[in-house]
């Protein structure tokens, strides 16, 4: 059999996917330390500080220290955290579970495409799966938005990239639901096919 365009484009997708989801296994590791060197300073900068001491090591720094220092914070850090710290890196990690199921869940839907079989129920069960997981970061990031609401008594969480997240995450979940649909019956339409033939 020849590989189609539409399998070559799925092996490619399949790495890529793969590729993003090992680095969000690793980005879910360094959660907790980049939340806990920021220390209010900003996240971006609490993660720039701490990759740039890892990735570019001084004279006196030690880059395994660094990392023993991740894993003491995933252990002992989560005492000092403030409140507002520890709902950013709750959110966080909560958030970076569903995204690596929604990937995983693609890429199950690009092995079945590699496999010549896109219009199987498995298909369909993985994009609900997916909407499940974008469903439930919609949800966390409304609670992070409320909590923010009451924590700074202004509507200035309304203005944060958490009240985007509510809409986009909650329209993404409808869409694979959609999805989901349209496979199951492409499935079903499938199956009665074959019976006839």
């Amino acid at each position: 059999m020849r590989p189609t365009s539409v399998r070559t484009i799925a092996k490619v997708l399949n790495i890529l996917v793969l590729i993003a989801f090992a680095s969000s296994l690793v980005i879910l590791y360094l959660i907790p330390t980049a939340v806990f060197v920021s220390g209010g300073c900003g996240l971006l900068e609490g993660i720039c500080s701490y990759l740039s001491g890892l990735l570019h090591p001084g004279e006196d720094d030690i880059v395994i220290a660094a990392v023993a220092g991740s894993a003491l914070i995933w252990l002992t850090g989560w005492f000092e955290f403030d409140a507002y710290s520890l709902v950013l890196t709750l959110f966080l990690l909560f958030s970076g579970v569903c995204v690596a199921g929604i990937l995983w869940q693609g890429r199950r839907v690009l092995k079945a495409i590699l496999r010549g079989e896109p219009f199987s129920t498995e298909n369909a069960v993985s994009l609900r799966r997916a909407a499940v997981c974008a469903f439930l970061i919609s949800a966390a990031a409304l609670i992070r938005v409320v909590f923010g609401l009451f924590y700074t008594r202004s509507l200035l969480p309304l203005t944060t990239y958490n009240a985007l997240f509510v809409p986009i995450f909650a329209m993404a979940g409808l869409l694979y639901l959609i999805m989901s649909a349209l496979f199951r019956q492409a499935a079903e339409l499938k199956a009665e096919n074959d019976l006839i033939i």
